[in-house]
């Protein structure tokens, strides 16, 4: 005795949940049906409203969150300067980093940075003279603050534009680190005390 099986090929037949087994979510920039997608918020109620933002106030996974500075709102307007000055309130995420981390720190450091602020950060990189006006990052050691330090990166200053397309929140935090290891170390002290001359003098 022969028996044959068959069934439907309608593969969404089978699933129990086929909207959520066959995810109808759009790729951000892929093509959408305009008769039933737009972009324009005067259409909202009207069509699906999809603007390739996303949500106000996400972040993407494994993104550090933004990098804040928030003046004294009873102090009135606040420059560029002052923000700076505020952004040294800000800590670096990262306690330490990895030895792989800081030699990958470095390499962007010195295919970002050092083409104006030089291979130690000293302000003699091949570009310093051409753009003018570049700080040693290093000089007085310790230098600037880590908040500062990120924040200039960041949203640039003077001649330097802002570095945020370039390097991720984490890339810019792990060069701030790699800078210390540019900072000169403390001097420490080789000269012997002079050995102490007796009080007593002796007559002759």
């Amino acid at each position: 005795m022969t028996m044959v099986f068959t069934g439907c090929g309608n593969k969404e037949g089978r699933a129990y949940m086929p909207d959520m087994a066959y995810s109808r979510a759009y790729e951000t920039y892929a093509s959408r049906d305009s008769s039933i997608f737009t972009g324009n918020p005067a259409d909202i109620g009207h069509k699906i409203f999809y603007n390739n933002l996303p949500p106000a106030g996400t972040i993407k996974r494994g993104e550090l969150f933004p990098h804040s500075v928030v003046p004294d709102p009873t102090k009135g307007a606040v420059d560029s300067n002052a923000l700076i000055t505020l952004s040294a309130q800000v800590k670096n995420p990262y306690d330490s980093i990895s030895a792989a981390d800081l030699r990958e720190a470095g390499r962007l450091f010195n295919i970002n940075c050092g083409i104006c602020h030089g291979v130690k950060a000293e302000a003699n990189g091949p570009m310093a003279a051409k753009v003018g006006g570049v700080k040693s990052i290093v000089a007085g050691s310790p230098g600037y603050s880590d908040g500062r330090i990120f924040y200039v990166m960041t949203y640039g200053q003077n001649t330097m534009g802002s570095y945020a397309s370039q390097l991720s929140r984490e890339q810019r935090w792990k060069i701030v680190k790699y800078i210390r290891t540019l900072e000169p170390k403390a001097a420490t002290a080789t000269t012997a005390a002079a050995p102490k001359t007796d009080s007593v003098a002796t007559k002759k």
